[in-house]
């Protein structure tokens, strides 16, 4: 499989760990704790296309989610596959930093990197905001083209909002979305 293309997902369960981890880091962000979460199940499902696989796997986060009812191990897990989208806008980290863009990320952001300094650091104040306010989250949404006003109005909302839970589920459903984007990019590629 080269760096960005998804193997045939008739094939997927019976390839190495090593190239389901590969799939699942283009579809998703390379996250350990989601490869420990979803491999089981992809090793022993026969899916029928990409779209099913990304449901499977945001049932099972949900289900993380659902058993995440206070600080533990498994909050831990949830926050860990989370947090491993980069932050919005952000500037290009240092090359093998934990927060490396992906070549997805990259594209799906060029819209909110560069530009106005004085709105970049307002996004930055605000991914900060984000995280004070849900520590071991990040906000992750599906940006689909929008602005950084735009997205820099649902963070101010999602603050305020202070639900803890429903940002959970807020971020899983987005990372699936997310996902299916790519996976559609990548199918087509």
């Amino acid at each position: 499989m080269s760096a960005l293309t998804l193997p045939p997902i008739d094939s997927l369960q019976s390839l190495p760990d090593s190239s389901i981890t590969a799939a699942l880091d283009l579809l998703f962000e390379p996250s350990t704790d989601l490869h420990n979460l979803v491999l089981p199940s992809i090793k022993s499902t026969p899916f029928t296309s990409y779209d099913a696989l990304i449901t499977s796997v945001g049932e099972k986060l949900l289900e993380l989610a659902a058993a995440a009812t206070r600080p533990g191990v498994e909050q831990q897990k949830l926050h860990g596959i989370l947090g491993a989208h980069p932050r919005l806008g952000a500037s290009k980290p240092k090359q093998g930093t934990e927060e490396e863009l992906s070549e997805q990320s990259k594209n799906e952001q060029k819209q909110l990197r560069g530009g106005d300094p004085e709105e970049a650091e307002k996004l930055r104040v605000l991914n900060e905001e984000y995280e004070r306010k849900y520590p071991g989250l990040r906000y992750v949404v599906f940006v689909n083209g929008r602005g950084r006003g735009e997205i820099m109005e649902d963070m101010r909302r999602r603050i305020g909002e202070g639900n803890l839970k429903g940002e959970e589920r807020g971020a899983i459903a987005a990372m699936c979305d997310i996902a299916r984007d790519r996976a559609g990019k990548l199918l087509k590629a």
